[in-house]
């Protein structure tokens, strides 16, 4: 400690950057000469910014790094060197000392930082790098490298020795990623650090990956700038092993196959640092490094001349192939070792201080590549479809796209025999044993979260559906005075917040987004936070508004229900447009809602309030998630219409005969049928229907907006209104063909059988609360499609 205080106390003033090489760290290798064909792991980690997102406690907190190879527990990799990019504000009362280094476990710490609220930032900025040795490997690894990330936490009343004492107690939660072997001759990638869904913090961190030739990490001397220093780089072996190889030997095949990984880590190292440097805009010169790369020199051959059948069928000579390397002598493959070793750590060297200077635009690069591959890194737990829009669903269980064979180009057949619900479980279910077999091979660094147990993980069945026509009435459209009007409104740009507010709107290019999440029925404001914070990684500029008006009063009427939610809305958004407009303005709109379950509901029924009327032209994209949209007019889980049957006899829930359509004698005079008439999803550009066969809370179809196995041979006046609710929904749904919109509908299939079967899971209550007790559902659908929600 005292040792890097004098350090840090008499570092250059004029300099934004630090750097130590750690006199004490200990070396991957022995003091000894290194042995001739070694080498050792280099895995850097770049830590850019602590976000809290929702933490529920504040205090003193700091992250703890360790790696260790995946088969074997007892070798862990030791950091080499740190350099702390900015210096951390030491004035400040929320940074506590520096960042160590512990020997016993080889572990490094950041500095203590004090979290105060939600949403705060902390710029730690530092990089860390650790070797690992390949002593044990007969050739390059096969096997997989282990990062683990540790909160460490403190109450905020600690300070010095008993705050120390305190972080290194045990850590609060732990985040483990795979490097798999792959990725370990060369890897650039973004990597946040989410930890747990009780301590949701994003830490912004990128991880940079090479292969090194042993016995290269003496402390960096300053390249000369001149030709000759880059051509001893190249072509000379610079490590005096070389001279000691003696006479000339066999070549085994360990020391091929470290050539090789060699060889293929400096070109891809080389390709990178190209990439990087193009994507951020910096020219990195290396022109004399790359002209002076001749594969030739590097193995002692000649390509002009003839070489014994080792050149390919072009005529030119495989510099890669097992061939020609068995074709050198010890001593001739020796000396390509160490060139080639020199190479590489050039380009290294070369890299981490192209990586000093331009670190936050690396990161920046490296995360947008992060966010695109995600669709493709989570998609074994995807199953996508597209399907047709039906234009009309009749009483016999088929839908009428078949009249209209034109237009309708996979039409949604059933059986009348098949259970939907049932046939979805039975594909996720399938889909999952096909998971439990596969074999992931993948180059990029796996969450172990998700990938520890890739069969534990909810499989989601994406179902695209593709717009249809509007259902028509004598050759005019149903909606088709609404269109008319929508049209010219959407258009037109926002020349005033109408009755919202009195201030106009300044054209800033600013795009005011505003969340609203609603719970469910005895639900609490906080129950979709998951939900919430998935959003703000992806938007980070989104505002939200988790709505409290209805908490312990969602036993009430819906009505009632609904007008607190919409002048909770309204008030809520006059404030945000307030406040924007006096910094700056604002050029549009985006307004969203999720729910959950009966939160759906009072969602619907807001929109339908005429104080809505002025925020409906800014309505954005609607997140159902597990919403009983069409009501429990068929509702076959038994044990559950019991409890709802008790809540009405014993307590009168209100909400409860709405729900069950037992407000009112005559199903066309309730509260439900009377909504699904009321346009209350015509405005909405995107809409997301999640729901669960698991999930007994919430009829399957209901959730889903679709026809039912018991309505299908129902033609009695309930089958007959049941119809009605659904087509006028669909209706709404639909969009007009000059106003494109998104409808989906995703199966979330969760992993119970942890749970074995108790109440929970026979009523279908363990679903419908998984919803709120894990986020990855959300994830996996959120970073997908992120254009809905960003």
């Amino acid at each position: 400690m005292f040792r890097r205080l004098r350090w840090f106390i008499g570092l250059n003033q004029r300099s934004a950057s630090l750097q130590k090489r750690l006199p004490n760290a200990k070396l991957s290798c022995p003091l000894k000469r290194p042995a001739m064909f070694d080498t050792v792991q280099e895995i850097a980690v770049y830590i850019h910014r602590f976000h809290n997102l929702d933490l529920f406690q504040q205090g003193w907190y700091q992250i703890k790094i360790t790696m260790r190879w995946e088969d074997d527990y007892t070798t862990a990799g030791t950091p080499a060197r740190v350099v702390q990019y900015e210096a951390p504000d030491f004035g400040s009362d929320d940074i506590f000392g520096v960042w160590g280094i512990d020997d016993t476990d080889n572990s490094f710490l950041t500095q203590p930082f004090r979290i105060r609220y939600a949403r705060q930032d902390v710029l730690l900025s530092v990089m860390i790098s650790f070797n690992l040795s390949l002593g044990k490997y007969e050739g390059p690894p096969t096997s997989a490298v282990i990062l683990k990330f540790e909160l460490m936490y403190a109450p905020m009343l600690e300070n010095g020795s008993d705050l120390q004492a305190s972080l290194d107690a045990f850590p609060a939660a732990i985040h483990e990623f795979r490097v798999p072997p792959k990725a370990l001759l060369g890897l650039h990638s973004y990597c946040p650090v989410h930890f747990d869904t009780f301590h949701a913090v994003v830490v912004d961190l990128s991880v940079h990956i090479t292969l090194l030739k042993a016995g290269v990490h003496a402390p960096t001397r300053k390249e000369s700038s001149d030709s000759g220093a880059v051509a001893d780089t190249i072509g000379g072996s610079l490590d005096s092993s070389s001279q000691a190889v003696g006479l000339v030997a066999s070549v085994n095949s360990k020391e091929m196959m470290l050539v090789k990984a060699l060889l293929a880590a400096r070109d891809i190292l080389l390709e990178e640092l190209q990439r990087l440097s193009k994507a951020v805009d910096q020219l990195i010169d290396l022109t004399d490094f790359t002209s002076k790369l001749d594969d030739a020199t590097l193995f002692g051959k000649d390509s002009g001349k003839p070489q014994n059948g080792l050149e390919q069928s072009t005529g030119v000579l495989d510099f890669r192939g097992e061939g020609l390397m068995k074709s050198l002598s010890r001593d001739d493959l020796c000396n390509s070792f160490n060139i080639l070793g020199n190479q590489v750590l050039f380009l290294w060297n070369s890299f981490l201080k192209f990586h000093r200077v331009n670190g936050k635009k690396i990161l920046e690069f490296l995360r947008e590549a992060w966010a695109n591959d995600r669709r493709a890194e989570w998609s074994i737990w995807m199953v996508y479809s597209k399907v047709e829009m039906p234009h009309h669903y009749l009483s016999s269980g088929v839908n009428d796209s078949s009249y209209h064979g034109a237009r309708a180009k996979v039409p949604i057949i059933r059986k009348l025999t098949d259970d939907p619900a049932q046939m979805a479980a039975m594909r996720a279910e399938l889909h999952r044993r096909s998971i439990a077999q596969m074999r992931i091979n993948s180059q990029s660094i796996q969450d172990m979260h998700l990938f520890g147990d890739p069969s534990r993980i909810p499989v989601i069945i994406v179902e695209r559906v593709m717009n249809g026509p509007l259902r028509t009435t004598s050759g005019n459209s149903y909606f088709s005075s609404v269109n008319k009007k929508d049209t010219s409104g959407m258009v037109t740009e926002l020349k005033s917040v109408n009755k919202l507010s009195g201030a106009s709107p300044q054209q800033s290019g600013r795009v005011l987004k505003i969340v609203v999440f609603v719970h469910g029925f005895q639900g609490h404001h906080l129950d979709l936070r998951l939900i919430r914070n998935q959003w703000l990684m992806i938007d980070p500029k989104v505002e939200f508004l988790m709505s409290e008006v209805n908490e312990d009063k969602t036993s009430g009427d819906f009505r009632e229900m609904g007008l607190r939610l919409a002048q909770e809305v309204t008030s809520f958004l006059k404030k945000r447009i307030d406040k924007a407009s006096r910094s700056g303005g604002f050029k549009s709109i985006r307004l969203s809602f999720v729910g959950h379950s009966i939160g759906n509901i009072i969602i619907r029924t807001a929109i339908a309030e005429r104080i809505m009327e002025p925020v409906l032209k800014y309505l954005c994209t609607y997140v159902s998630i597990s919403g009983p949209h069409l009501g429990y007019l068929y509702s076959s889980n038994s044990l559950f219409n019991s409890g709802l049957w008790l809540l009405k006899k014993l307590k009168g829930t209100q909400c409860i005969h709405q729900l069950t359509f037992t407000d009112d004698p005559d199903l066309q005079n309730t509260f439900f049928y009377k909504l699904c008439k009321q346009k209350t999803l015509d405005r909405f550009k995107n809409i997301i229907l999640v729901s669960s066969p698991q999930d007994g809370y919430v009829p399957y179809h209901s959730a889903r907006i679709e026809p039912c196995q018991a309505s299908s041979w129902d033609n009695s006046r309930k089958g007959k209104v049941f119809l009605e609710m659904l087509n006028n929904c669909m209706d709404q749904i639909r969009a007009p063909s000059s106003d494109p919109r998104a409808f989906m509908r995703c199966d979330v299939n969760f992993d119970t059988s942890n749970q074995g079967r108790n109440l929970n899971t026979i009523i279908g209550r363990a679903a419908h609360i998984e919803f709120l007790e894990s986020d990855i559902f959300a994830r996996f659908i959120m970073w997908s499609f992120p254009e809905l929600f960003s």
